[in-house]
């Protein structure tokens, strides 16, 4: 080796060879790697590079090099490789202007021959080709050159006989380059090139497509004369054409069956209909009596498409004969009968939506509502009572859909409603019972859209409209005319003056249930209420009061009016709760008169004790003393009126309950607490049991399940084994399991006799297998109510939290709902007890655990809430579920808290900072001042309970404690954490489990950062704690 060396040294040097580009540079060759990259990002940037790299350096032979390249990659293997090279040979082509087309043309022709390419490639010149025509495209330079114009066009033409590979891109590549051409160019070169294809426009959706642009671009050379020439007829949509236009359209339906689109070439026929004022003909007999007379396909929905998207170029006329016709029939034929995965309804809504969005003509707007609305299937309408595009109707287009609505439910006309039921059965329909059938599904549905329209936040409308629709609907559902009036239009009747701001939007915000003037929503329709309660010879109640209930009406009518003239003097929320609940109850005195009427008197009790509290204090006589407090009155009303399935009811109930949560007593508490909590003496058992529960809890309820399983079966079986006894009985008396008989030994009447004893005893069978079935529904059926019941109520807790957090009251909240939250991890896993559970977790934790607000002044409670904390951590020992040991410890950490209270001249930022090393779990430097307060706590028998845990955690292999919990107690109160240093070390070394040991070290080491810090209290114990553990052997 080394002599050849020698010998390679010693040659004499040949003549030096220019570099090729391979040798010359890295970089440049880079690029065109990245060109064939997937990323799209990288193609791009990699265009951008390579032209300034061109420009820059400005040398031919790289750009030689770089035509080569790129001509080459158009065929790429890769898909996503093609599109790269075709916009960078685009882009160059632009950037270096010098370059002739007619050279880049001729080359991608000579590379990408189809004569010359193998077989199996056969499809990537195809894209070769294709891609270079784009590329010539994109570099805006082809109406500079008009002999690449044709040549480009030439070449798609050869293209578009590969449908099976290409299938339209040639067709529309055409189009692109037609739209960037002037027409000079098109006049000259390209009619002749494309004379044949514009003359066989009938033949394929493509032509005719690119004699629409040819048309649209180059009107004044395709004028009517030559059109004649081509196509034998001046215009392109007549009487004679219709057959040849309806196959195009067949055609082009089934070619987007997969893309589930319009095609472009149906939209722009529709637009030159309207232009060559032929759209009557073209929509009757193209689309309704060429595209609906074929089977339920793609025709179909080409028909539904088209009339989406031809909206907003009709005129009014137009689009009362459009969506009254055949095409909206078998819309609504098609949204009824088919499964939601093929309904075209979403799109139809979409194309509605955005027709009304863009459309500021309040007329077409209308018609358009009014058409959808009137498409019905046996009186309901098709579209969705809570159809969302009404939010998107002009003020005056939404006034007069309104007043549509209600004079259809005052007076139904289903002759002006487009019916597909009537068409095919119209002598069944119109028997009296199918119409008024029909008509009550009508009102039925009008109701829920006229609410719906209300309940849209969205929807612009004006206080005058909110007021007539609830009058309206409050008229129609409690009150009838009298029979010499119904002709007479319905008018509300109390002057519109009085009632709300002129023209002032519900839309802004303000509070929830109040007009603009601040009077309530519920005030106005009292006040309807009575003046149709004053005129009975005009209008008739559907549910006449009694004279007792009129006299309770009359007696909330007055109370509401005393408390408006007191407030006025002094308004308070606690006086706007009681008159709104003074009129909710009001107003359901027409729905349930029975029930609520006993619930006013009590509420009138409880506002006159109410107000004789704010008043001078009165001794109580005797026999009051053992009355109960108002406000605990109040508490029961308001828990009856939850049990009322209304939104309404809950919302006012929420609204009062917040308003007395000052005057709540103990007692109330306990009723709330009693509903919401029917096993509520479940923790007090388990203090006398506690040696006896352990971690076989699921255990022993898993066994108690299959015991009652075993008793329903047991069940079963006794009612199977007597309906086996009668049975044989039937059988034994008519001989019929005697040895060696049958049925021909049984003469007929004897046969006819055993067939009616079997009968009835089969019979009775049945009903009481159905018998049970029943009660076991409505055994689920009541559970359901009273569990939504018990969501209701949460609601009462959750304000009193809320707006209590500091009263003494809420420590009387912890152990019913830690019962409950315990229960309800081990009851059913349906979406209901879910959903309770999950609200009343979140009570619990987030918002009386983690309140920012709590009781600071313990009182004489301190031995009670030590005996709690000792109880609930006793109880977090021996759950068996982590999850369920979280709340309980939240809980005691809360009541540690609680019995710190606040520390003393701790400034609000201090406060702050506490709460935030709370929630985030960090420990942030604080005073030595606060970090050895504490309160009311007795140290030793609070550092003693979380010992117990803390040795528990630590010497157990099951328990249900984590090293999250001990780490909260210490970030929160540090001052803990002194008391249990030895215990830690003790069990650090010899713990059970050396990742529970692992993890203990991370509270305790944030002490030791807090030694080093300088806090006195601490840094004795971290010394203590340091030098044990770094002592200690490795176990």
């Amino acid at each position: 080796m080394s002599v050849e060396m020698v010998e390679l040294v010693v040659k004499a040097p040949e003549p030096v060879r220019p570099a090729g580009i391979l040798q010359q540079n890295r970089v440049f060759l880079d690029f065109f790697w990245d060109l064939a990259k997937p990323d799209q990002e990288v193609r791009l940037k990699a265009v951008e590079d390579l032209i300034q790299y061109l420009r820059s350096n400005n040398k031919a032979d790289e750009l030689e090099y770089t035509f080569k390249r790129l001509v080459d990659g158009l065929a790429h293997t890769r898909e996503t490789a093609r599109p790269g090279f075709s916009l960078a040979l685009g882009q160059v082509l632009s950037a270096f202007e010098e370059v002739s087309l007619q050279t880049i043309l001729n080359r991608i022709k000579e590379k990408h021959s189809l004569q010359k390419v193998k077989k199996k490639l056969i499809r990537n010149a195809l894209f070769g080709n294709l891609f270079g025509v784009l590329a010539l495209h994109q570099s805006s330079r082809l109406s500079k050159e008009p002999q690449v114009v044709l040549g480009c066009v030439q070449l798609l033409q050869s293209l578009s006989q590969h449908r099976q590979h290409l299938k339209d891109l040639p067709s529309k590549t055409m189009m692109d380059i037609l739209t960037e051409i002037p027409e000079e160019v098109f006049e000259e070169v390209l009619l002749s090139a494309l004379q044949t294809d514009l003359a066989s426009a009938f033949s394929t959706p493509e032509q005719m497509q690119l004699l629409l642009v040819a048309l649209q671009r180059f009107p004044q050379t395709l004028k009517p004369k030559k059109l004649k020439k081509l196509l034998g007829s001046t215009t392109i949509i007549n009487a004679d054409n219709i057959p040849k236009l309806t196959e195009v359209l067949k055609k082009a339906a089934h070619s987007v069956k997969k893309e589930c689109v319009l095609p472009a070439v149906v939209l722009d026929l529709l637009k030159l209909s309207l232009k060559e004022d032929s759209f009557q003909l073209f929509w009757n007999k193209a689309i309704v009596e060429g595209m609906l007379k074929q089977q339920s396909g793609p025709t179909h929905y080409l028909s539904f498409r088209l009339l989406g998207s031809a909206l907003p170029l009709l005129s009014v006329e137009q689009l009362k004969e459009v969506l009254s016709g055949d095409v909206m029939t078998h819309y609504g034929e098609h949204v009824v009968s088919k499964p939601d995965r093929f309904k075209l309804a979403p799109e139809m809504d979409t194309y509605v939506s955005d027709f009304l969005q863009n459309c500021q003509d309040s007329e077409k707007q209308l018609v358009v509502m009014v058409a959808f609305s009137s498409l019905t299937n046996m009186g309901y309408p098709v579209v969705p009572s809570v159809w969302r595009v009404v939010q998107h109707l002009q003020p005056a287009a939404l006034q007069d859909y309104v007043d549509w609505l209600k004079s259809m439910f005052v007076q139904p006309q289903l002759d002006k409603l487009l019916d597909f039921s009537t068409r095919k059965n119209s002598s069944q329909c119109l028997s009296g019972l199918v119409k008024e059938n029909s008509i009550f599904r009508l009102r039925k549905w009008i109701v829920s859209r006229l609410t719906s329209i209300i309940d849209n936040h969205h929807v612009k409308k004006q206080e005058d409209l909110v007021m007539d629709v609830a009058r309206f609907v409050f008229f129609h559902a409690l009150f009838n005319m009298k029979s010499s009036l119904l002709s007479l239009k319905h008018r509300p009747l109390i002057p519109a003056g009085g009632d709300s701001a002129e023209g002032a939007a519900v839309n802004q915000k303000r509070a929830m249930g109040v007009t603009a003037d601040g009077t309530m929503w519920i005030y106005h329709l009292v006040q309807y209420a009575q003046v149709l309660l004053t005129q009975p010879k005009s209008i008739q109640s559907s549910q006449p009061f009694s004279p007792e209930q009129r006299q309770a009406w009359d007696s909330m009518l007055e109370s509401v009016a005393s408390l408006k003239k007191k407030s006025k003097k002094d308004q308070t929320a606690e006086s706007s709760a009681f008159q709104q609940l003074f009129l909710l109850v009001g107003m359901h005195l027409f729905k349930d008169p029975e029930e609520l009427l006993d619930i006013m008197k009590d509420m009138q009790s409880c506002v006159d004790k109410a107000q004789q509290k704010t008043s001078k204090k009165k001794k109580k006589k005797p026999e009051q003393e053992h009355e109960p407090e108002w406000v605990e009155v109040m508490v029961d009303i308001l828990l009856s009126l939850l049990s009322q399935p209304s939104r309404h009811i809950r919302q006012v109930c929420k609204t009062v309950f917040s308003s007395i949560c000052p005057h709540v007593t103990a007692a109330a508490l306990t009723a709330i607490l009693d509903v919401s909590n029917t096993h509520k003496d479940d923790m007090s058992d388990e203090d006398g049991d506690d040696s006896d529960k352990d971690e076989d809890d699921e255990a022993e309820e898993e066994d108690g399940d299959e015991e009652e399983d075993e008793e329903e079966d047991m069940e079963e079986g006794e009612v199977d084994q007597n309906f086996r006894v009668e049975l044989m009985k039937v059988l034994q008396k008519q001989n019929a399991l005697e040895d060696g008989s049958s049925d021909e030994d049984l003469d007929d009447d004897a046969m006819m006799e055993m067939d009616k004893k079997m009968s009835v005893l089969f019979s009775e069978q049945k009903k009481k297998t159905q018998a049970k079935k029943d009660e076991k529904t409505k055994l689920l059926k009541e559970k359901t109510l009273v569990r939504d019941f018990k969501i209701k109520v949460l609601d009462l807790i959750e304000v009193f939290v809320a707006r209590q957090a500091g009263s003494p009251l809420v420590l009387s909240l912890v152990e019913p709902l830690l019962a409950l939250i315990d229960r309800g991890m081990s009851s059913g896993s349906n979406q209901q007890e879910q959903d309770f559970l999950r609200r009343a977790a979140d009570i619990f934790r987030n918002q009386l655990c983690r309140s920012k607000v709590y009781c600071k002044t313990v009182g004489d409670r301190q031995g009670e809430l030590h005996d709690l904390l000792d109880k609930m951590m006793s109880k977090t020992q021996k759950l068996s579920d982590s999850s369920v040991g979280l709340y309980y410890f939240s809980a005691s950490l809360y009541v540690v808290k609680v019995l710190r209270g606040a520390p003393p001249a701790a400034d609000a930022k201090e406060e702050q900072t506490d709460e935030k090393a709370a929630e985030n779990e960090v420990c942030l430097p604080q005073t030595d001042r606060c970090l050895s307060f504490t309160g009311n706590m007795d140290m030793d028998r609070v550092s003693a309970v979380f010992r117990e845990a803390l040795t528990s955690f630590m010497s157990r292999r099951k328990s249900p404690l984590t090293t999250q919990m001990f780490t909260d107690l210490f970030n929160r109160f540090p001052v803990l954490c002194v008391n249990l240093l030895d215990t830690a070390v003790q069990h650090i070394t010899s713990g059970v489990r050396e990742h529970q040991q692992v993890k203990m070290f991370h509270p305790f080491l944030l002490q030791e950062q807090w030694g080093r810090g300088g806090k006195q209290e601490i840094k004795p114990s971290s010394t203590i704690f340091t030098n044990q553990l770094y002592s200690s052997k490795p176990q």
